[in-house]
């Protein structure tokens, strides 16, 4: 008998449960790592971005100065204050 033929099969052999046991470290690698990327994906999504959680302090303190002269003025046509009292008044406004 011929012994070329067993070796030659026991290589192939081998060649096919390496490749077979590659190809299942690769899917298992790849599924592991797209549960790891949902995983993180589901961790950002739960918290809410840093840039929305403060609102900017500027436009609203720029409103709350407008409503102030906004009140002073109507006090000042509905005759409560005098033109100086006002002048006055708008100056802390606008100072402060």
């Amino acid at each position: 008998m011929n012994r070329r033929g067993p070796g030659l099969l026991g290589a192939v052999a081998r060649t096919a449960v390496v490749a077979g046991t590659a190809s299942a470290v690769s899917g298992r690698v790849r599924q592991h790592q797209e549960q790891k990327s949902a995983g993180q994906e589901e961790q950002q999504a739960a918290q809410p971005p840093q840039a929305q959680a403060a609102p900017p302090a500027a436009p609203q303190a720029a409103d709350d100065t407008l409503s102030r002269l906004e009140r002073l003025a109507g006090l000042k046509s509905q005759g409560i204050l005098t033109e100086e009292e006002f002048a006055a008044e708008k100056a802390k406004i606008l100072s402060g």
